[in-house]
């Protein structure tokens, strides 16, 4: 399937599944899930920071147990449902917009969307300098200053240069996680070794959200997680804050 942008005719985005990574898509599947990646992630808790603040979280246990529900029940679980729509959406133009639009509004509060949309921004703004695309560049242009969900935009970045979904999907996820652990070896603080054995565990969990996320429909999309979004909304009236989220 080719994308339509006008009378012009842009590169086809391939949309079915394939078994393996090749060794240009691993490439870029570590660049874009890479701490070093400039999207600013390092300047996000997602409420984590509200949570060792008055004491719920204190061990690298407890940031475990934290970051498991952003990803099984929250935030996190969102953005894995809408990225396996968002790349299966991503030949078509007009079904991956409607999808862009829902992922830019599935936020619980204004930090959230703060830290899904300035991420957005920045990875399409990147991505499009550094692994550039002409999908990318549509949709970029589509949206002009409408909000972009991180999650949306890697997505059609992933089905535009041929990473298959499930790895692609496995290391949003693993990025997500290790994201939110290094905020809390920050924040509590834990010691290096500590966040370590909290990311293990964590990576136990993730091939299950995987699979969920791959077979939920967006009918079924939500969230179970009401004392993460109050954390999220509470982090706004910290007197100190280290993180934007």
């Amino acid at each position: 399937m080719a994308i339509r942008t006008g009378m012009a005719m842009t590169t086809p985005i391939r949309t079915a599944t394939t078994p393996m990574l090749t060794e240009g898509a691993l490439h870029r599947l570590l660049a874009w899930t890479s701490p070093g990646y400039p999207v600013g992630g390092f300047t996000y808790s997602h409420g984590l920071e509200t949570a060792v603040e008055d004491g719920r979280v204190r061990t690298g246990g407890d940031v475990a147990d934290y970051v498991e529900a952003v990803l099984t029940r929250g935030g996190g679980w969102v953005d894995a449902v809408l990225f396996v729509h968002g790349w299966r959406a991503a030949g078509d133009p007009a079904a991956f917009d409607a999808l862009a639009d829902l992922a830019a509004a599935f936020r619980g509060s204004s930090e959230t969307a703060l830290e899904s949309h300035q991420q957005g921004r920045s990875f399409l703004s990147i991505t499009r300098a550094a692994w550039p695309h002409p999908a990318l560049d549509a949709f970029a242009e589509r949206r002009g200053d409408r909000p972009i969900a991180h999650a949306a935009a890697m997505a059609l970045a992933s089905a535009a240069h041929g990473l298959p979904l499930a790895p692609a999907l496995h290391g949003w996820l693993h990025s997500t996680a290790a994201n939110l652990v290094s905020a809390g070896v920050r924040l509590v603080p834990l010691g290096q070794t500590d966040g370590q054995r909290a990311l293990t565990r964590l990576a136990g969990a993730l091939p299950a959200i995987a699979d969920r996320a791959m077979a939920t429909p967006l009918d079924d999309l939500g969230t179970a997680s009401p004392l993460l979004e109050l954390a999220s909304i509470a982090h706004e009236t910290l007197y100190t804050r280290l993180f934007r989220s």
